[in-house]
């Protein structure tokens, strides 16, 4: 019975290293994607816009990457953000230096891959598709989460 456990378990373990990718090349990085989450050309244009955008410090651009809502943490208390406007009124309690940095410093070759997204640094920002019908045939790649981490 427990050898029957731990082979379950080590299969159930398997299949979700399967799902979760952190890829070595930019080929290995959009293979991932296109596995995982759909045509990669629409997720390396949102990451390369992201990390330009931050790098000009053009803050509009940077708005209008997100999905809205989005819950985010100001000032230690969980804040809904329902537009860009709200957005940018709290831009730097939202984008920290920390976050900030994790996303300009984030190569793409090494950029963590998994069902819920690709994740830059340790877990600062994810983006991941948006459907934008119902058969999810088109999607945008917004930022769903920004969050400052721990580790």
């Amino acid at each position: 019975m427990q050898r029957s456990v731990l082979f379950v378990a080590g299969l159930m373990l398997a299949a979700a290293l399967a799902q979760t990718v952190s890829a070595q090349s930019v080929a290995e990085t959009n293979q991932a994607i296109d596995n995982i989450l759909g045509d990669h050309a629409p997720y390396e244009a949102a990451i390369k816009a992201l990390q330009m955008d931050l790098a000009a410090s053009d803050l509009q651009a940077v708005a209008d990457l997100v999905s809205y809502p989005i819950t985010v943490t100001i000032g230690g208390k969980r804040h809904k953000v329902a537009s860009a406007t709200d957005f940018l009124r709290n831009y730097k309690a939202i984008f920290t230096p920390a976050i900030t940095k994790a996303v300009l410093e984030q190569h793409y070759e090494t950029l963590f891959v998994n069902d819920q997204g690709v994740m830059f640094g340790k877990g600062e920002v994810w983006l991941n598709g948006i459907c934008k019908d119902t058969a999810c045939t088109t999607f945008d790649v917004k930022i769903v989460t920004i969050q400052a981490t721990d580790n």
